[in-house]
Parts: C-alpha cells; sequence; structure tokens
C-alpha cells in the first residue's frame, strides 16, 4: 500500500502484526502495561526515536503502570498506512523490552448533544470548553485532554428525554462485556437497531450511553 493510502477500519482490523492495536473512531491505539515507571519512560523514548525516523508522531501518555499510544493521521482526518506502519514499529519494540499490550483497556469517550439549531448551540460549548471546530459535528480540545464533544441533528423537540449522552467506543471484541456488565446492574437496552456500530443503553432513570464499535461503519 502507497503511504497516503487510507485503508478502512475493517482491514486494519484484520491486518497482520496489528494484534496489539484497536480501531477507535479515526484512530488506531494500544496500551502497553510496563510494570514501572522507568520502563514506561523507556519505552515512550524509544517510541518517541521511532516516531521521528518515520516523521509522524503518536500521542503518548505516561502512567503508572502503563503508557497508552494514539495514532491518526490529521492531515487526512483519520487513519492512513503511516499509522498502521508505525503500529508495528511500536509492537515490535515491545517486544524487545518485555512489555505487553492490553487491548480491553483502551475506552474512547465522547460526549454528544442532541440540538434543533447546531450552529447556533456548539459555539457555546467550545467557548465555555475552549474547544476549536474539527470536522463538521465535532468540537475538541486543542490539547487532546478530554472527551470530544459531537451535535446530533435533531428533527422535533423532546423535551421528556435525555438530550445529552455519552458515547463510548470500545474494541470490537469488547462491546458485548461492556453491554452485559451495564444491564447486570440495572441498565436497560434501549435500542440495538444500528448494531454492532451502536448500541444505545439506559441507566434506571433513563439517562443514555452508547457503546459504539468501528463495525458496520465502512
Amino acid at each position: 500500500m502507497e503511504e497516503t493510502e487510507q485503508p478502512t477500519a475493517r482491514q486494519i482490523s484484520e491486518s497482520g502484526g496489528l494484534e496489539d492495536w484497536r480501531v477507535l473512531l479515526r484512530t488506531l491505539q494500544a496500551s502497553f502495561s510496563t510494570g514501572s515507571m522507568a520502563k514506561g519512560v523507556e519505552f515512550a523514548a524509544r517510541i518517541g526515536a521511532a516516531a521521528d525516523v518515520a516523521n509522524h508522531h503518536p500521542d503518548l501518555t505516561i502512567t503508572y503502570p502503563r503508557v497508552h499510544v494514539l495514532l491518526t493521521t490529521h492531515d487526512a482526518n483519520g487513519l492512513t498506512t503511516r499509522d498502521v506502519d508505525l503500529a508495528r514499529t511500536i509492537s515490535a519494540i515491545a517486544v524487545e523490552l518485555g512489555v505487553s499490550a492490553e487491548p480491553t483497556a483502551l475506552t474512547q469517550l465522547e460526549i454528544a448533544i442532541d440540538a434543533l439549531d447546531i450552529p447556533a448551540v456548539k459555539p457555546f460549548w467550545e467557548a465555555v470548553l475552549g474547544f476549536k471546530p474539527s470536522l463538521d459535528d465535532d468540537s475538541v480540545d486543542p490539547y487532546g485532554r478530554a472527551p470530544a464533544f459531537w451535535f446530533q441533528q435533531m428533527d422535533a423537540p423532546r423535551p421528556q428525554r435525555n438530550r445529552i449522552h455519552v458515547d463510548v467506543t470500545v474494541p470490537h471484541d469488547v462491546a458485548e462485556q461492556r453491554i452485559a456488565a451495564a444491564l447486570a446492574v440495572g441498565g436497560r437496552l434501549v435500542s440495538d437497531e444500528a448494531a454492532p456500530a451502536f448500541w444505545v443503553l439506559a441507566d434506571p432513570e433513563g439517562n443514555e450511553a452508547c457503546i459504539c464499535t468501528w463495525q458496520a461503519r465502512d
């Protein structure tokens, strides 16, 4: 594949050498258990050196005892083969250092606001949060610290229904586990009509959350 090619989520998920990684929204992410802060810093330094060679830089979060890696190609507003190639390189570094991946630890959080007039509502949230516009319906933290906000078009007022909900994007092989856990503690399934792209759940008082995956979106 050419460097500028944009593979689909399915193509990436079915590619070899990406067992450590999961597609979440427009990103490729992995979490590695390092066991110590020192090992995490060493791992991050090796990733940084490899990223400089590739001239393609991931977002890294170093905590005790893990390192979280997020890859995306901002110019393409999504994933490209540059992300795939660097992901394989990072996994190879992890093997060299004896660092293991934790695919089930991955979650990408978004806040969704249902609005009748998105152009009127969206600037307010960008102002109070200090966010900036991203895609047509997205507002994002310019420093990458907070969940993205996105705005879902309503076709009629819904005064008796929650209008802010949480979107929780998980690896496709974790979705059913999350749903079962939510149902086991009193949640209810509102809709699975769009599954496996997303399931709509609600807590005992009707506040909604969507469990989302990349599937059925290509």
